[in-house]
């Protein structure tokens, strides 16, 4: 059994809670005032290089984004569309954050998160009884689903040292081929013109009827609490910090550093696949094989990147990513405004949250 050493692809160095700065006031706003600056960066050079291209087209920047704050936060619908989207985001977020404090790069989100919902659509369908306990049933094999597709890979980055981008990459296209050969031969619904299962009996409470804002949003953020907690209040907190940052050093202090890895990677699976669960049974009604997911499991690497190694400030971050899908959906209604801005704006700010991150990184090295 090898020990599995923290990877140069590995894009946000895990690190664990730092002490507070100080026990004064004003040190823990300064420490706070310079963590939220440098995750504002990012977003700070993506308006600005979003208002260059605009520019160039001959459209008014200032505009543009005043309209897109508006469909995104400035109606009930607007907040409520804006967070519906950014409630799958929450749970791929949290899903790989965990594993990037392992100091492994996961990608397996998006295959978590397709399976979860391919899951709990079935289940929900075929399990009898109230709505409730079928929720419950078909969460639960949602998790049980992701978690045992992670495995695989888990087990070959523990066991044989296989680079975990490759493993959970291909395992992303397997998920998507599994669950398109699963709908078409066993699940398929009679008179669908497209790949799709029965539709769910029932939904998600409902948070702003008539939006789709449901209680799975609550469970996101009660999700992304217990990651705060379990960071910061358990004895595993620490040991998924001591193998990210040095896993040599983790198994000469006695950690069981393939261990951590393996439960992080198919903690990975199991939480994107509660996204799914939720997305299924609260949003879509139903599993389609063509656009389930908008790739909520590689904008969750964006998000994850974007927080760093703040649990909480995954909330921001996948909210903001939610507003720019909220946006898009409405800007093309109006002339001259390209829907391709928002694509810029999010590739350029995952693009800059992974610079402004290797930067901190290095002038942290060289500190040392």
């Amino acid at each position: 059994m090898t020990t599995p050493t923290p990877t140069a692809t590995t894009p946000l160095e895990p690190a664990a809670p730092a002490p507070e700065a100080g026990s004064r006031p004003v040190g823990r706003l300064r420490t706070a005032g310079t963590a939220v600056l440098r995750a504002l960066a990012p977003v700070i050079v993506t308006l600005v290089v979003g208002a260059l291209v605009l520019q160039v087209s001959g459209i008014n920047p200032i505009a543009v984004y005043q309209l897109m704050l508006t469909n995104a936060f400035g109606t009930r619908e607007g907040m409520a569309g804006t967070l519906t989207s950014a409630t799958p985001l929450l749970f791929t977020g949290v899903a790989t954050a965990i594993s990037f404090r392992a100091g492994v790069f996961s990608m397996g989100a998006e295959s978590g998160f397709v399976l979860g919902g391919l899951t709990a659509a079935w289940l929900a369908v075929a399990v009898p009884g109230p709505a409730p306990v079928v929720i419950l049933v078909a969460m639960a094999g949602a998790v049980l689903a992701g978690a045992l597709f992670s495995l695989p890979a888990a087990l070959l980055k523990t066991r044989l040292g296989v680079d975990e981008v490759v493993s959970t990459l291909m395992l992303t296209f397997v998920a998507s081929g599994l669950a398109a050969w699963i709908v078409n031969s066993y699940l398929l619904a009679p008179g669908q013109a497209n790949s799709s299962t029965r539709a769910v009996p029932f939904s998600l409470l409902r948070l702003l009827p008539p939006s789709s804002l449901n209680i799975g949003f609550l469970v996101a953020l009660a999700l992304v609490a217990a990651y705060w907690v379990f960071l910061r209040r358990t004895s595993a907190g620490p040991e998924l910090h001591h193998v990210g940052v040095n896993a040599r050093f983790a198994a000469a202090q006695g950690i069981g550093v393939n261990r951590v890895v393996l439960w992080a990677m198919v903690a990975t699976g199991a939480i994107a696949a509660l996204g799914g669960a939720v997305h299924a049974m609260g949003v879509v009604g139903k599993f389609v094989v063509d656009g389930f997911s908008a790739s909520y499991g590689f904008t969750g690497i964006a998000v994850a990147l974007l927080a760093r190694r703040s649990a909480w400030g995954l909330v921001p971050a996948a909210i903001m990513f939610g507003a720019f899908a909220n946006a898009g959906t409405t800007i093309q209604l109006f002339d001259n405004i390209p829907l391709d801005i928002v694509d810029v704006l999010q590739g350029t700010v995952m693009v800059f949250a992974v610079a402004s991150l290797s930067l901190h990184l290095r002038r942290r090295r060289a500190a040392r």
